[in-house]
């Protein structure tokens, strides 16, 4: 595959996700012809919203888009996953931590925006902080899930479980109750919404003992901002088989929907090399992995349930993106694909 690439330089210099733009108000206003969404580095998520846009006249440009998230404010860090659902652009936290851990209940939120709204004046942003009411549900999926997890290893359980659970009881957080000694810290990078109003979560980490990406299926996402919240229920999780390279460990690094009801994935190493990763520390073969381009599908008639013993899809590798190993977002639209990624610390989008 031959790709051309646009770099661009915008706030924090490090994107994620790609998300193709829909709102025809929104690229009027910017006299665009078409555009994505990305965030940006590991600020709240008011401030690290942008939009990388190709002008009417064919040039293309990025946009720092000023956004106001009322008195959640400075609250989330480190946004990672875009999805459209029933009007709305949401976005997902990490639920993660630093590369040494602990975890960070800042990390551990949803977000969502109408595009129309980024036309004129500050984007309204609605934030929903968890508490780790999302860690809770998919680990209890990924308890029973007959997958074969990779074990987190000493250090990463020392690191992001027990110094969590340690910090929260030493401050009194009623978010301790939903954290267990035996928990597997997850990285959500992926997500996209099914035909059935759930959502595909794409986890980074944990990974199975062959070390394939996994990706759990949620319900309930839109419940949390309901003026009486109610909190997600994970329905069940799965593996993606036939992509990850023999003898590595492949996580998810975006997913995006196709147009014949299949999803496209990025995959790629668990962890960046060279930052001081906990999780490569003890797992090194998830770290020097390139991206790769793959694609999958849900059992046939489902999605918003979980399949008895369906526990794992038949991928096919798409693309391989070598030499590239920070791939993060991806996105088909008007029959070309994109790629977005951060190596060297720019923000390059690749057009295929």
């Amino acid at each position: 595959m031959t790709l051309r690439l646009v770099e661009f330089v915008v706030a924090g210099n490090e994107a994620s996700d790609l998300l193709p733009v829909r709102s025809a108000a929104l690229l009027r206003a910017y006299g665009a012809r078409r555009g994505f969404w990305t965030v940006l580095d590991e600020g709240p998520v008011e401030r690290c919203l942008a939009l990388l846009l190709e002008l009417d006249g064919g040039e293309w440009t990025a946009r720092h888009v000023v956004a106001d998230a009322g008195g959640e404010n400075g609250r989330t860090e480190d946004g990672e996953a875009l999805a459209h659902h029933d009007g709305w652009v949401y976005v997902f936290g990490s639920h993660f931590g630093s590369k040494a851990g602990p975890l960070r209940p800042r990390r551990a939120f949803v977000a969502r925006f109408r595009e129309d709204d980024a036309a004129a004046g500050p984007l309204p942003v609605q934030v929903v902080r968890n508490r780790f009411r999302l860690h809770r549900a998919v680990n209890d999926a990924l308890a029973v899930a007959p997958l074969g997890l990779l074990p987190p290893g000493e250090r990463v359980r020392d690191r992001f479980i027990v110094e969590t659970l340690a910090r929260g009881t030493a401050r009194a957080k009623s978010w301790v109750t939903r954290l267990a000694p035996d928990d597997l810290p997850l990285n959500v990078e992926a997500a996209a919404f099914t035909p059935a109003g759930t959502v595909l979560l794409g986890l980074r980490f944990p990974v199975t003992s062959a070390g394939e990406p996994i990706v759990v299926e949620v319900s309930g996402v839109p419940d949390m901002f309901a003026a009486e919240p109610a909190w997600p229920r994970a329905l069940g999780a799965y593996a993606v088989s036939g992509v990850t390279p023999p003898g590595a460990l492949t996580g998810f690094r975006a997913i995006a929907p196709t147009s014949d009801g299949g999803y496209d994935a990025v995959i790629g190493s668990i962890d960046a090399l060279g930052k001081g990763s906990v999780l490569l520390d003890d797992h090194p073969g998830g770290g020097d992995v390139t991206s790769r381009h793959v694609r999958f599908r849900l059992p046939a008639g489902e999605s918003g349930g979980a399949v008895p013993d369906a526990d794992r899809l038949d991928g096919e590798v798409v693309a391989e993106l070598a030499p590239f190993h920070h791939v993060e977002g991806l996105a088909t639209l008007d029959g070309r694909v994109f790629y977005v990624t951060d190596e060297d610390h720019r923000v390059a989008l690749w057009v295929g």
